[in-house]
């Protein structure tokens, strides 16, 4: 199955929003959902500080701070190739 992770942090509202965008589209498009917290590992706090939520299909960027549904499903299936 593939998976789409959401790198977030907690209290965040934009991540709690992100993750709620991405739950919708997981029914249509059947994919995991893996939350990862970045808060407390300092490399991925280097790696995406203030940009949470960052979204990834399948381990590659996709996009970050929301999740604009029309651009997730064209991505998911040009990755899906």
């Amino acid at each position: 199955m593939r998976q789409v992770q959401i790198y977030s942090r907690k209290g965040c509202h934009l991540c709690e929003e992100a993750l709620q965008t991405l739950e919708v589209l997981q029914k249509e498009l059947n994919f995991e959902i893996q939350e990862v917290f970045i808060d407390g590992d300092a490399d991925l706090e280097y790696k995406y500080g203030e940009q949470v939520p960052v979204i990834q299909i399948d381990g590659q960027a996709h996009d970050f701070f929301t999740v604009n549904p029309a651009r997730f499903r064209r991505s998911f299936k040009e990755l899906q190739k």
